[in-house]
């Protein structure tokens, strides 16, 4: 081990998972380890916060503990500790926030809040190195934005969802479906039995615009299905996630499109739990793989579904740039991505 080297371990409990990572200079995962909560919640049809808070505790030791032994470090050998500081559910990001300040304290390490956004985006970092200027599709289960990014710690969102995010669309979509929790697997998988034919609509909110709205769409699914209820016809469910899902991505792809041709970037990266959609990942390589003076970056799987290696990533940066969390800090559900 080099002297020079740097380790940061990373800990995310924005949600329903429990996530606690060690990485190597910003680039390299030494340890990755998530403790999922998918079974508790499945019932429910959705994160019940209480649930996911307790869940959060029990677990939480147990994934720390683990990653040390992966990486075979001590806590001597790390440089600092990240923990996502926000958005997220406020019960659950403070189990993390906690304990991190906990193992900061009793270890005299410097503690680094991320952003979980901004996690999710240098998620691509630990595949390739980050070219600038560069723009971010982050789609999730609660964000669906473009950001453009100059340099490091530079993020400018030039466009948002102003309603339901891409993901929450799908799990209520799925919900109507009677699809089990997770709905998204579900709902991709569906599709690529379907066809797109049913006709539903495409919120392109004016020319120019890089928002996004998904909540007349999930409301149109909705109603198709209600209609057709009524008249006493039978819609094939792969059909109706075909056809959601060929929506949702057009308008994703297409307002993507039109950002990286304004902004000019060199990189595309794709960020978020909805970056593991195989329909979405095979519209944007479709799209960008060949396109001249751009590099299109997918992360796999494994980084894409929230986990503690790209809090790490995050956090490194953050660190290389002298940034540093008191033991004031605190669980902020409502955080803002902002440059640093």
């Amino acid at each position: 081990m080099n002297q020079a080297d740097q380790f940061i371990l990373g800990i995310e409990t924005s949600c329903d998972e429990t996530a606690a990572a060690i990485v190597k200079n910003g680039r390299e995962i030494i340890a990755n380890v998530v403790a999922s909560q998918i079974e508790s919640h499945k019932r429910f049809g959705g994160v019940v916060p209480e649930i996911a808070s307790r869940h959060h505790v029990e677990q939480l030791t147990i994934v720390f503990e683990e990653a040390m032994n992966q990486a075979k470090l001590g806590f001597e050998d790390l440089s600092a500790i990240a923990v996502t500081e926000g958005p997220g559910l406020v019960g659950a990001l403070l189990t993390g926030v906690n304990a991190a300040k906990a193992l900061a304290f009793a270890h005299d390490l410097p503690l680094i809040g991320v952003h979980h956004i901004a996690g999710h985006i240098y998620a691509n970092r630990l595949i390739t190195e980050l070219e600038f200027p560069l723009l971010a599709l982050v789609v999730s289960g609660g964000h669906t934005e473009l950001v453009y990014m100059k340099e490091h710690g530079s993020f400018e969102v030039i466009g948002e969802t102003l309603d339901d995010a891409a993901g929450e669309a799908y799990d209520k979509v799925a919900r109507t479906l009677g699809l089990p929790y997770p709905g998204g697997p579900h709902i991709d998988r569906l599709a690529h039995e379907g066809e797109p034919t049913i006709e539903l609509p495409r919120a392109w909110l004016g020319e120019g615009s890089f928002d996004f709205s998904f909540s007349g769409l999930k409301s149109a699914v909705i109603n198709t299905l209600h209609n057709a209820k009524q008249k006493g016809i039978q819609l094939e469910a792969k059909d109706i996630a075909a056809s959601f899902q060929a929506s949702v991505i057009d308008v994703l792809v297409t307002k993507t499109s039109q950002a990286v041709d304004k902004y000019k970037v060199k990189q595309l990266l794709l960020a978020g739990g909805v970056a593991a959609n195989k329909g979405l990942r095979t519209a944007l390589e479709k799209e960008f793989s060949t396109r001249e003076g751009l590099k299109l970056v997918i992360p796999p799987l494994s980084l894409c579904t929230d986990n503690a290696a790209m809090i790490a990533a995050a956090g490194s940066i953050l660190f290389d740039k002298g940034k540093r969390s008191d033991f004031a800090l605190n669980a902020n559900p409502g955080l803002e991505l902002t440059s640093y």
